[in-house]
């Protein structure tokens, strides 16, 4: 195939050849046809680089609501799962098979220790109730034309107090869904297999392949019980079976279905409790190879083991080895501390190994939750009247029309996303999802930038994404019932709009300093951040992006307005001003901030002060996204729109008498109200960067941040002030706990309140300090000691609490590591010879 500067070449002939015919001059046309085979490069540079980076990203552990699931970016295609357990109590053995993330399992902690989404890593999983140490390495091998090749290594070890015969069953669970093929090859004997088992498969999307679940090393428990004539010596059993594709990733019931086939062939041969066989042989199954869309692959450890499956691409043109996966893990661990080094740059007081060690873990769970998503979707489409929430009582009303049950299932969708927690939220949350990507952007722009586009790939043609993205039967499992359904009048906080934001920066950074024309085009940089080594990819994105940037800006605007002309406010703007959706009585879940207290009877009056804050966040991000791309007229209009914004978060919510930001809501007078409930929604212009340095309420909210009796603790900022009437009550979901997310705002703008001249300068540089080693010291403790990031932590105790594995926004503790230290340096004390 010719290249793209061959093919270059061929176009600038061909244009040419009919300028002359045309009888134009030569030095038109050669300008001309230059300027087309530039295009040219172009299109085949952002074809080419997306062809990459799709092989590149098609492959990984995408299921992160188990402990290790491989699958591809593919609807309906292969998947994997492991799973194991301790087999030596029949009362037991139900309760200690592991498959997916549990909340309490009797774990000291699990994920990644290291993890590249286009390399692969190690996760090393504590599983202390059935006194075993399970790692999981997973690595890529590129080649061919489906995504390439990859291998993982299983590898069990018990722990030092465990009985050294203990009985492990371990069983790498191989599904196929929308058809193809998938088929067993027989075993050594009839018992099963004492070598490798072989699986051959062909599907639409990956071809023909070969997965390979090696014999790896362990020992093979044996027994002498008369139950040996129905299980023989085989090392390894397959069973092969075929169900509904609707069914199939429900694993623990098919296999235990399967392990019932022993326990009923006791109860027919009437074995007793006088003589019954040990727990393992009798949940061992019987091996049965052959064609299936479900195949169970099963072996049975005493003791310490290892084995490794190896997944070979036919279009690879190699089956990979054990030695190909040993070379690979090792490659892929030097490669990923090198990089980390590079990328996370840790400063004082971080810069030492076991923060290292900890920031590592923070981000490699982080980047290592990212799954692929494929279902359908519960949505209320009914545009029930009562959803307009106009009348007083609205939350009543809305309550009602959901009770009419009037949801129904929509797509299929895909997404390719990260979560914030693999055993509690194993699925996309919008205003959780831009946190994630702030610092897997630092490590993978271009990976980011396909993940937004993914989320972007949602939205509905009135600019609209459902706030919790619950795809699919198996997604659904894992949530209640009455949370299930998504509201096209429901926003959530647009954090996507940060990481698109943070990327212009680094675009406009790079713009310029690299070769202009032919020779920039020709650096295709490396996968990762082709579209800044590029910058005409990464324009080309955003004017991709820009229109569904602003379809969402103006849903917002329209869906969740709020009313300033009816209750005579005063204000810079008639238009400014809003108000979320869905709030009842005591939540506001749609805000993210779920239970922070509100006005204490919501009113269509209501005027919430984050949601102003953050259409702000999305005007300023638009001016920024349309100054790159040349939209002048458009940035004029956003300006303008900004500019009222500001305005108004003064006039609609500033109580001077509070010295902080209010929701503002309706009294019983019918006029204008400020509700100051002191806490995180009493910072939201400042967190969100609407604030100046030098603005004379700064100050103020300097003094609730740093305030003991407020909101500053030894370890973060507490969601709640400690004098609000409702601090510690109730749910207490966001009533005082430290939450990272908005420390982490807060650290953000106190730098740039720091790192510029004005009033507030060294008390901002002091607060942030302060507040970024408290913070960090907070995750760093709580992880140390339980092996897990949380999902907030206690104000009093600093304490991870609620959701375990939370290694969502949590995460963000990497990128503050990475801020410079701001400290005031201390006294240099001179010896006394020198002076």
């Amino acid at each position: 195939m010719a290249s793209g500067r061959q093919l270059s070449g061929l176009l600038v002939l061909f244009c040419l050849n009919a300028f002359l015919w045309l009888g134009l001059g030569v030095g038109d046309a050669a300008a001309s046809a230059a300027a087309a085979a530039d295009e040219n490069d172009e299109s085949i540079l952002h074809s080419e680089v997306g062809r990459q980076n799709n092989q590149s990203l098609l492959w990984g552990p995408y299921r992160p609501n188990l402990y290790f699931g491989v699958r591809p970016r593919i609807p309906k295609s292969l998947m994997t799962g492991l799973m194991w357990g301790k087999a030596e109590s029949y009362n037991d053995f139900q309760q200690t098979v592991r498959y997916t993330c549990e909340q309490n399992e009797g774990m000291k902690g699990y994920g990644w220790d290291e993890y590249d989404t286009r390399n692969g890593g190690v996760q090393s999983i504590h599983d202390i109730e059935n006194g075993i140490d399970i790692t999981t390495s997973f690595v890529k091998i590129p080649g061919g034309a489906h995504g390439g090749s990859w291998a993982a290594r299983i590898r069990g070890v018990l722990n030092e107090d465990t009985p050294p015969d203990q009985k492990t069953t371990v069983i790498f669970y191989v599904t196929q869904e929308g058809g193809g093929e998938l088929v067993a090859a027989a075993g050594d004997n009839e018992f099963g297999y004492e070598d490798d088992v072989t699986l051959t498969g062909q599907s639409q999307g990956l071809g023909k392949y070969k997965l390979v679940v090696t014999k790896g090393e362990g020992v093979q428990p044996k027994s002498d019980h008369p139950i040996s004539e129905r299980w023989g010596p085989g090392q390894t059993v397959v069973q092969s079976l075929q169900y509904d594709d609707s069914v199939i990733w429900q694993a623990k019931p098919i296999i235990f279905k399967q392990f019932k086939e022993g326990v009923d062939w006791m109860v027919e041969n009437k074995y007793t409790s006088d003589n019954v066989p040990p727990v393992w042989q009798v949940f061992s199954l019987t091996n049965r190879p052959g064609p299936g869309n479900v195949q169970i692959v099963q072996k049975v450890f005493e003791g310490d083991f290892e084995f490794d499956v190896l997944f070979s691409s036919e279009s690879a043109g190699k089956d990979l080895t054990s030695a190909d996966l040993t070379r690979e893990i090792k490659e892929a661990t030097e490669s990923f501390g090198e990089r980390f080094s590079s990328v996370f740059e840790l400063k004082a007081p971080f810069n030492v190994d076991k923060y290292k060690k900890f920031g590592r873990s923070m981000f490699s769970n982080l980047i290592g939750g990212i799954g692929y998503f494929y279902g359908q979707s519960l949505v209320d489409r009914s545009y029930a009247p009562e959803y307009e929430e106009e009348s007083e009582g609205f939350w009543e009303e809305a309550a009602e029309a959901r009770a009419r049950k009037q949801e129904v299932l929509e797509g299929p969708y895909e997404l390719f996303t990260s979560i914030p927690s693999r055993p509690f939220f194993p699925r996309g949350f919008l205003w959780d999802e831009g946190f994630h990507l702030l610092p897997i952007a630092d490590w993978d722009t271009d990976l980011a930038l396909e993940v937004v586009k993914s989320w972007f790939n949602l939205m509905d043609d009135d600019g609209w994404i459902g706030r919790e993205q619950i795809l699919g039967a198996e997604a659904r499992s894992k949530v209640p019932q009455e949370f299930q359904t998504q509201y096209p009048h429901y926003a959530n906080p647009p954090t996507l709009f940060l990481v698109i934001d943070q990327f212009v920066e680094k675009l406009k950074k790079t713009n310029g300093t690299l070769p202009a024309g032919k020779e920039r085009l020709s650096q295709s940089g490396s996968l990762g951040t082709a579209s800044l080594d590029n910058p005409e990819i990464g324009l080309e994105y955003l004017r991709k992006l820009y229109p569904l940037l602003r379809r969402q800006f103006e849903w917002f605007r329209k869906t969740q307005k709020g009313d300033i002309k009816s209750y005579d406010r005063e204000a810079y703007s008639t238009k400014e001003a809003y108000r979320w959706r869905g709030r009842t009585v005591s939540h506001c879940l749609t805000s993210g901030l779920d239970d922070y207290p509100r006005a204490r009877t919501p009113h269509p009056g209501e005027l919430h002060i984050d949601l102003i804050s953050w259409v702000g966040v999305m005007t300023k991000s638009l001016i920024n996204i349309g100054d790159a791309l040349g939209y002048a007229e458009d940035v004029n209009e956003f300006k303008k729109i900004l500019d009222a914004i500001e305005h108004n978060i003064n006039d609609l919510h500033w109580s001077e008498k509070e010295g902080c930001y209010c929701d503002a809501t309706i009294d019983d007078f019918e006029e204008n109200e400020l509700v100051c409930h002191k806490g995180y929604i009493s910072l939201f212009p400042f967190l969100t960067g609407l604030m100046k340095a030098d603005d004379p309420k700064l100050g103020k909210i300097l003094a609730l941040i740093g305030d003991e009796e407020e909101l500053w603790t030894p370890y973060g900022l507490r969601s709640l002030s400690k004098k609000d009437e409702f601090y510690g009550t109730a749910e207490n979901y966001w009533r005082s706990p430290i939450w990272i997310n908005i420390n982490y705002l807060a650290i953000s703008q106190l730098r740039n309140v720091a790192m510029q001249e004005g009033p507030y300068k060294e008390t901002a540089r002091d607060l942030y300090s302060r507040l970024r080693k408290n913070v960090v010291e907070t995750v760093y403790n709580s992880w140390e000691e339980t092996g897990f990031a949380w999902e907030q932590y206690n104000p009093e105790t600093g304490k991870g609490q609620r959701t375990q594995h939370f290694t969502g926004w949590t995460s963000l503790v990497v990128k503050m590591m990475t801020m410079e230290d701001l400290e005031a340096p201390k006294a240099v004390e001179h010896d006394r010879d020198e002076l």
